[in-house]
C-alpha cells in the first residue's frame, strides 16, 4: 500500500546575503539639491606673494605690489541619475505563501539586494572616472602592494590632501594580498563606530574598507580617496504604498 508523504511550507524565506553600502564614509553630502537639478559652486582664486616695496612713494600704495581684483569661477554639478522601481503583490498571492509576500519586508529586500548595490556600484566607478590620478595597469602582488599604497599616499600628500579621513578601498581579494605582505603595520583595534559602518582596518593612517568585486570595474586594483572631494546626493528619496489600487488586488509599491 502506498504511503502519501506530507510537505510543509514554513513562513521563511531563504534570503541572500548582501553587503551593506559604504558610500557614507568615502562621500559627503555638503550641497543641497533640493528644489534643483544643477547647482553650481564658486571657486574664488587668491593673489600671488610679492617683495614688499619700503621705498615706494610716488605710488604708496603699491608697496604691497600691483592691485588687481580677486577673481573666481564656477563648477557645476548635475544630478546624472532618476530611478525607480515599482512591483504589485496581489491578495491571494500573499495569503497563499504564508505572508511571505509582505510589503515592508520586500522593499528592505529590494533596497539592500537592488538599489544599493545599484548605487554603490555607479557611484564608486564615478569617484574612479574622475580620479585625479591613475597608475598604470600592473599585476599587485603580497609583494609590492604595500609600495603601491605607499605611492598613492604620497600623491594625496603631494595635492595637500588632509591626512585624515582617507579611505582605500579594496577587494577581498587584494585584503588577502596585505594581510600577506610582512611590511604592512595594519592596525584592526578600531573605533567601533567605523567599525560597524565597514572600516576593516587602518593602515599607516588610512581607513581600510572592503567591497565586494562586483561593484568595481574589472580589473580593479584599490582605490584611495578623501570623502571631501565626492559630493553624492539622494534626492526625493521616497516609496508609496498603494492599498488597492484599481485593477490589482491588494497593492503596489514603488519608488
Amino acid at each position: 500500500m502506498a504511503v502519501n508523504l506530507a510537505t510543509k511550507y514554513l513562513p521563511y524565506v531563504d534570503e541572500q546575503f548582501t553587503a551593506e553600502s559604504k558610500l557614507s564614509l568615502i562621500t559627503n553630502q555638503d550641497f543641497d539639491w533640493t528644489g534643483a537639478k544643477t547647482v553650481k559652486v564658486f571657486k574664488v582664486n587668491t593673489s600671488p606673494m610679492n617683495d614688499y616695496d619700503r621705498s615706494g612713494t610716488v605710488k604708496p600704495m603699491t608697496r604691497y605690489g600691483d592691485v588687481s581684483n580677486l577673481g573666481n569661477s564656477t563648477e557645476e554639478f548635475t544630478i546624472t541619475k532618476d530611478r525607480s522601481f515599482t512591483y504589485s503583490i496581489d491578495k491571494m498571492d500573499r495569503d497563499e505563501t504564508l505572508n511571505t509576500l509582505a510589503g515592508a519586508s520586500s522593499l528592505a529586500r529590494q533596497n539592500r539586494e537592488v538599489v544599493i548595490p545599484e548605487i554603490d556600484t555607479y557611484v564608486i566607478n564615478k569617484i574612479i572616472d574622475g580620479a585625479g590620478t591613475k597608475a598604470a595597469a600592473m599585476d599587485l602582488t603580497d609583494k609590492n602592494i604595500y609600495g603601491e599604497v605607499l605611492k598613492a599616499n604620497e600623491v594625496l600628500d603631494e595635492a595637500m590632501v588632509p591626512e585624515y579621513d582617507r579611505y582605500l578601498l579594496v577587494t577581498p581579494k587584494i585584503y588577502t594580498l596585505i594581510k600577506k605582505n610582512q611590511d604592512f603595520l595594519m592596525a584592526t583595534n578600531i573605533a567601533q563606530e567605523i567599525k560597524i559602518k565597514g572600516v576593516v582596518a587602518e593602515i599607516d593612517g588610512i581607513n581600510v574598507i572592503k567591497i565586494p568585486s562586483n561593484r568595481v570595474p574589472k580589473n580593479f586594483g584599490f582605490l584611495l580617496c578623501h570623502k571631501v572631494a565626492t559630493v553624492a546626493p539622494k534626492k526625493l528619496e521616497e516609496f508609496k504604498i498603494h492599498q488597492d489600487p484599481p485593477g490589482i488586488s491588494r497593492g503596489s509599491i514603488g519608488i
